[in-house]
């Protein structure tokens, strides 16, 4: 049996947090989202990060499948990319004229990733979907985005929908929306906003929350790329939560099928806040004459580290072993579920897996096992992806499934 978890310093911050910060935790982060449930059963604040666990305020140690939901690959503090990061930030980071590492590491990106000709470079997801977005509208001289249902793809106004707080109609009054690997729906959809399509955004395959993960169905992404192709309509891959966990020349090449603009972010730079763009050579005199900026978009340390994130990713076939530890994760858990009379679905590519106890529709029943897991020290969340690094060893699965078993069987005892 595993202990049992307390999380009273955590609470204790929480309830200081919210006097002075909007629900003390902000964002899908933060408990507000329904994604802690029940509250009490999970950490709210850390203490420190190593490889593939963190600490939270009280001491527990967890094997995160979140990874900072997504930007851990290679392991919290990897010695490379922290090396690296701190190599630069003793000649400068935020600086009035940018430094050259900037370029060395728009070139590795560019020898990276196949469909790539140029790279610029962000903060977050949000900061470079809007500038794909952007950047067809201008190339376009159209207004309307194709989106695929269940996707997320941002925060900004255009990414959300009517009923949402603060939205108005104006945001989206050209969004239009299609079902996920319906090929004859987006023809139709074509046909009938014949020379208004800017562009088409899709995640590489549907990795919504609330929902298994969908993979595309054989030949869909070819059917998407010559519909836009024949009708001068866009590309756009949101690579920001999928990229390089897939594979290193991006997930539209893991696809087969070539993208016009690829958006990453979460897994280039180990944690350092940085994102990207990276597009076709046609689309480089459009973008470069948009007005898009930010205060810290040329800090150096970010790309220093992502430079060294990448090159160590290419140095242990990244990919193919993330997809390998989370293939054998799947597999226990599978397993474990089974032995207690748990339907448990573990759906999309195994390096960024979704789970779902599908034996109760209202999920509550999910939202009890992953509880009692977070509880023991695997840290779980309910309704969203959860990740793989690279730090996650044999013995981390190993005691991830053990913690998983115990929790099934509590959850089993409890609804017997």
């Amino acid at each position: 049996m595993h202990p049992v978890y307390t999380f009273d310093k955590s609470m204790e911050m929480l309830r200081r947090a919210m006097n002075v910060i909007p629900a003390g935790i902000y964002g899908h982060l933060g408990p507000a989202e329904g994604c802690h449930i029940p509250i009490d059963a999970y950490p709210k604040y850390s203490s420190r990060a190593e490889g593939s666990y963190f600490w939270d305020l009280d001491g527990n140690r967890f094997i995160d499948y979140m990874c900072a939901y997504g930007p851990n690959i290679l392991g919290y503090n990897d010695p490379d990319v922290e090396e690296a990061a701190a190599r630069q930030r003793e000649k400068g980071n935020c600086v009035t004229a940018p430094a050259t590492v900037m370029v060395d590491f728009a070139e590795l990106m560019v020898d990276t990733v196949k469909s790539a000709d140029w790279a610029f470079f962000a903060k977050n997801g949000n900061d470079v979907t809007s500038l794909a977005v952007m950047t067809a509208r201008a190339f376009t001289h159209r207004k309307k985005i194709v989106f695929f249902k269940g996707y997320y793809h941002g925060v900004s106004p255009w990414t959300q929908k009517i009923d949402y707080a603060g939205i108005m109609e104006e945001d989206v009054m050209h969004n239009i929306y299609v079902n996920w690997n319906d090929a004859e729906e987006l023809e139709q959809v074509f046909d009938r906003y014949r020379g208004q399509i800017a562009a088409v955004i899709g995640q590489p395959y549907m990795h919504g929350n609330f929902a298994d993960n969908v993979l595309p169905a054989d030949g869909f992404w070819q059917k998407v790329r010559k519909l836009c192709t024949d009708n001068g309509s866009l590309l756009i891959v949101d690579d920001v939560r999928a990229g390089f966990r897939l594979d290193l020349a991006g997930s539209d090449h893991y696809f087969g099928f070539e993208a016009d603009l690829i958006c990453f972010c979460k897994a280039i730079a180990n944690g350092h806040n940085v994102s990207a763009l990276c597009g076709k050579d046609f689309l480089k005199t459009t973008i470069s004459g948009l007005s898009y900026t930010g205060s810290y978009w040329m800090s150096a340390v970010p790309f220093a580290a992502g430079i060294a994130c990448i090159e160590k990713m290419k140095r242990i076939g990244a990919p193919g072993m993330l997809i390998e530890k989370g293939t054998k994760l799947k597999n226990g858990l599978i397993a474990a579920a089974q032995k207690y009379g748990f339907d448990l679905h573990v759906s999309g590519v195994p390096s960024l897996f979704y789970l779902r106890l599908a034996d109760d529709p209202s999920l509550m029943l999910h939202q009890e096992w992953v509880a009692e897991c977070v509880r023991r020290g695997v840290y779980f969340t309910n309704h969203h992806n959860h990740f793989i690094n690279a730090a996650l060893s044999d013995e981390d699965i190993k005691e991830t499934i053990e913690i998983a078993d115990e929790a099934f069987a509590i959850v089993r005892n409890r609804h017997s």
